[in-house]
């Protein structure tokens, strides 16, 4: 959940604070000891304003200030970092009039949240950002709510004006889900069927959705490339299995496939009635969920490359395609693939 923390320093700003708070539960809220009530739903402070809302700005994720937006400038520009890192940050007049998008409108999440504190305090949300004000993609959004990252950031900035300037983009997907825009699309992007119609003359730009590898340079140089959590890789091991064989072996597929692991949704694999130090490690160095299925379950599994030797001392037939195909409920890419002496990979997309 996101830390929010609201700043009030009038009576009028108390006010306008608990009426947030009343919405919004979880917000903490700050004001100078000379206001001091009965209340204890309010963090009184002594310390200068300034100090404070510096200190707020580096450890809460959206920081709401209830006093003018010339004050709030002077008090976070010196902490000021990027557009990746910096907080939210919304400003709210003393009558309650204007709720003002200030910082990080888009990654920050200060667009949607002005929206929301004006929608309960009969306020008008003040969005200047671009894109919002267009009604059009924000290139740097695209498939957050999914878990979609981008691969290649430095493009963003360049495309976005592209887009709010209604030049012509071209839109590639191969991979995740589909619902990430409501149809129909700006009149300005443009779905092409080929990652190679980017280059194409016709287009300043290009948004691609994929989880394989894109080597073009000249795709790369025109596009921002977006990784969706599309692949599913099943693991068969041994309980002694170590982290650098399944890295290896994971790395390998990849590689050779032309995959992107940025594209992993989860690993799966079976139960060992006790958790597998190599896997537990390699799940947690890539920050990927595990999901584990008993062998009953994946001997149910129809998969293209059954194993009798498996099958024999396993009980089931597969494990990594099993696993994979279980876990995705999706298509098998890559049959499984060996890594002597004790490691099968296996990898699904995801279909939606």
């Amino acid at each position: 959940m996101a830390t929010i923390a609201v700043v009030a320093i009038t009576k009028h700003g108390i006010e306008i604070a608990r009426a947030i708070r009343s919405k919004m539960p979880e917000v903490e809220i700050f004001v100078p000891e000379k206001h001091r009530d009965s209340g204890t739903d309010i963090n009184w402070f002594s310390d200068p304003a300034t100090a404070l809302v510096g200190n707020l700005f580096k450890t809460h994720d959206a920081l709401v200030c209830i006093f003018s937006l010339g004050a709030v400038i002077r008090m976070i520009a010196p902490h000021l970092k990027d557009k990746k890192s910096d907080p939210a940050v919304l400003v709210i007049d003393d009558r309650a009039n204007h709720v003002v998008s200030a910082l990080s409108g888009h990654l920050g999440g200060a667009n949607a949240l002005a929206r929301l504190l004006a929608s309960f305090l009969n306020a008008r949300a003040v969005i200047t950002t671009a894109a919002d004000v267009n009604e059009t993609i924000a290139v740097d959004l695209v498939g957050r709510e999914f878990g979609w990252t981008v691969d290649n950031f430095e493009n963003v900035t360049r495309v976005s004006a592209f887009m709010v300037n209604e030049e012509r983009i071209a839109l590639f997907q191969d991979a995740g889900e589909r619902n990430w825009w409501p149809t129909p699309l700006p009149r300005n992007v443009v779905p092409v069927q080929s990652i190679d119609d980017i280059k194409s003359a016709d287009f300043k730009a290009g948004l691609v959705i994929t989880d394989r590898i894109v080597s073009d340079p000249e795709v790369l140089s025109k596009s921002v490339v977006y990784r969706p959590k599309s692949l599913v890789v099943g693991i068969g091991l041994h309980w002694d299995t170590s982290k650098e064989t399944i890295e290896f072996g994971v790395k390998t597929v990849f590689g050779e496939k032309g995959l992107s692991m940025k594209s992993i949704r989860n690993v799966a694999s079976v139960n060992r009635e006790a958790k597998v130090k190599g896997l537990e490690e390699f799940s947690a160095q890539y920050s990927l969920p595990v999901e584990i299925y008993g062998k009953p379950e994946l001997a149910k599994v129809q998969v293209p490359n059954p194993s009798e030797t498996v099958q024999k001392f396993e009980g089931t037939a597969s494990v990594s395609e099993a696993a994979s195909l279980l876990s995705s409920k999706g298509q098998l890419i890559v049959p499984k693939q060996k890594f002597p002496p004790n490691l099968t990979v296996a990898v699904c997309r995801i279909e939606y």
